[in-house]
């Protein structure tokens, strides 16, 4: 989703301060504390967020809690579409109809069965206007009149017919390929209508589907899930996961033993590349599905010229950005498309780094240059007055290229996409996106189509549009891809966004975690693993 967001958001600077304030407890303490054997626990350090609406499935920006909820299908290890809730599910003729059957042993966590009632109920909440989600259009707008609901003309979903207790059947506006991927998204995810009703903190003991239950939700210092024994696809190997809540840093964390799989942020990347390092051997590093970018609100001055869209872009010099900042460990993005992604080449030229033809297009501009510009904002998630290295890079470069001033402001970052989805920001701000199911259409379309919920800054081309309506429906798969790099050439000739780089993943695995992939889309991977000899 806009996001570059995981079930449990971790914030740099509240880490550093708790870390300030916690001491380390030792394995057996915390175990002591929470009541569970160590040695049958998965051991992660997380943080937490202050908007209650990040944990519930239809309106989480992130990738959603995967352990407590699931949805009708899933993604494997290997990103493909797997059985979930359902257990088959068939596909019309012409593409529009799919009739899934749930499993007669789906259940909720307080055994309740699972039925297909409760799947329309669930996409209902999440369309309905009283919840306002941002992401229902962007994975459920394409069912038959999920659309109608969002608007307030319906007040249910006209595409979903309940043909029996376990057999749902769904109807979407055109034959869409990708359609099933996008119900693997939380926005999808089932929950239980009596347990919503609860109130906003249903989330934080949610009775839900996943292979998981959560137990215990101790605020500031961990979050205990146990492993459901009834779990329609078999009990999980593993009996406890522990998200230890602001705990200290992640790798000094998991040389002392106390968490199992660890992030390894940038400053420690270059000591655990190392070969002489011993924990080199523990080390797991992938290519994200993600781009970062950041946002031209084209619908405002000065960002509706392409000039000076183009301009900006052409003034940032991208190698010196992730040498600086990333310290090299970065891939440089010119396009949307991630390495790795259907429809990604290696052949896309980008707009270069050229100062000299960034101020003659300002210049050539309807603004005339740098002095007819007006005050130019840019909106970032942060804390204070702070400015993080990354804005003061764009900052500087823009101020030395282009002679321009950026006034910078900061959003709470609980809240952050909240106001970016209500339009409240600077003509510039920051974005990015991970893939939330390996296809084109999950950019392109989802961010630059102008119709589209996650457009945030309004950009609109009328070519792009019928070039991304028609891809939606094209049954040929090497043709398809042609078009999506077609869409995508276009979206780099307009500048809507700056792109900046693709991420990489660096993360260390004690050696008894068996089973650990690393998967560059969220799954829930817990259920694929093991521990052996902890």
């Amino acid at each position: 989703m806009g996001k570059l967001k995981k079930p449990f958001l971790i914030f740099l600077a509240f880490t550093v301060l708790c870390s300030l304030f916690l001491t380390a407890s030792m394995p057996d303490a915390l175990a002591l504390q929470i009541g569970i054997p160590f040695d049958q626990a998965l051991v992660y350090n997380g943080g937490e967020s202050a908007n209650l609406r990040d944990y519930d499935p239809a309106t989480t920006y992130s990738s959603g809690d995967k352990l407590a909820f699931s949805g009708l299908v899933s993604l494997d290890p290997r990103l493909n579409i797997t059985p979930d809730l359902a257990e088959t599910w068939e596909v019309s003729a012409d593409g529009t109809v799919y009739t899934f059957h749930i499993r007669e042993n789906a259940r909720f966590h307080n055994g309740r069965d699972v039925t297909a009632q409760d799947v329309v109920f669930s996409w209902e909440r999440a369309a309905s206007s009283d919840l306002a989600s941002d992401t229902v259009l962007t994975y459920l707008g394409d069912i038959v009149g999920v659309r109608e609901m969002v608007k307030g003309s319906a007040t249910a979903i006209s595409g979903l017919k309940v043909i029996d207790e376990k057999t749902l059947q769904v109807t979407i506006d055109a034959p869409k390929p990708y359609f099933i991927m996008k119900l693997t998204f939380p926005t999808a995810f089932v929950v239980d209508r009596d347990n919503v009703s609860m109130g906003e903190e249903w989330v934080l003991q949610p009775n839900g589907t996943g292979p998981y239950k959560l137990t215990e939700w101790k605020s500031y210092e961990y979050i205990l899930y146990e492993a459901n024994q009834d779990f329609y696809l078999g009990a999980p190997s593993i009996p406890y996961v522990v998200v230890k809540i602001y705990a200290g840093d992640d790798v000094r964390l998991f040389e002392t033993g106390e968490v199992d799989v660890a992030g390894v942020g940038l400053y420690s990347v270059e000591r655990m590349l190392a070969p002489a390092e011993p924990l080199n051997a523990n080390l797991v590093t992938g290519v994200d599905l993600c781009t970062s970018y950041v946002v031209f609100d084209a619908t405002r001055p000065p960002f509706d010229d392409v000039n000076v869209r183009k301009a900006f872009s052409m003034a940032f010099d991208r190698q010196r950005y992730i040498d600086v900042l990333y310290r090299g460990l970065a891939l440089p993005a010119v396009g949307p498309y991630p390495p790795g992604l259907p429809g990604f080449s290696y052949e896309l030229e980008g707009l270069p780094f050229d100062p000299e033809q960034a101020r003659e297009l300002l210049r050539q501009s309807k603004y005339g240059g740098s002095e007819g510009l007006p005050e130019i904002v840019y909106t970032n998630a942060g804390i204070g007055s702070y400015v993080g290295g990354t804005v003061s890079a764009l900052a500087e470069m823009w101020e030395q290229y282009l002679g321009v001033t950026i006034k910078v402001e900061n959003l709470d970052y609980n809240f952050y996409y909240e106001q970016i989805f209500s339009g409240n920001h600077g003509q510039i701000f920051d974005g990015g996106w991970c893939a939330d199911y390996p296809d084109p259409e999950n950019f392109a379309d989802v961010l630059f189509h102008s119709g589209s919920a996650q457009n945030h800054g309004g950009y609109s081309n009328p070519e792009l549009d019928a070039l991304l309506e028609a891809a939606r429906v094209e049954q040929d798969v090497t043709r398809r891809i042609e078009m999506y790099q077609q869409a995508e050439r276009m979206i780099v000739d307009d500048a809507p966004v700056l792109f900046t780089t693709h991420s990489l993943t660096f993360q260390l695995v004690q050696p008894y975690v068996k089973g650990f992939t690393f998967t560059p889309i969220s799954i829930p991977i817990e259920r694929y693993m093991w521990l052996e000899g902890k």
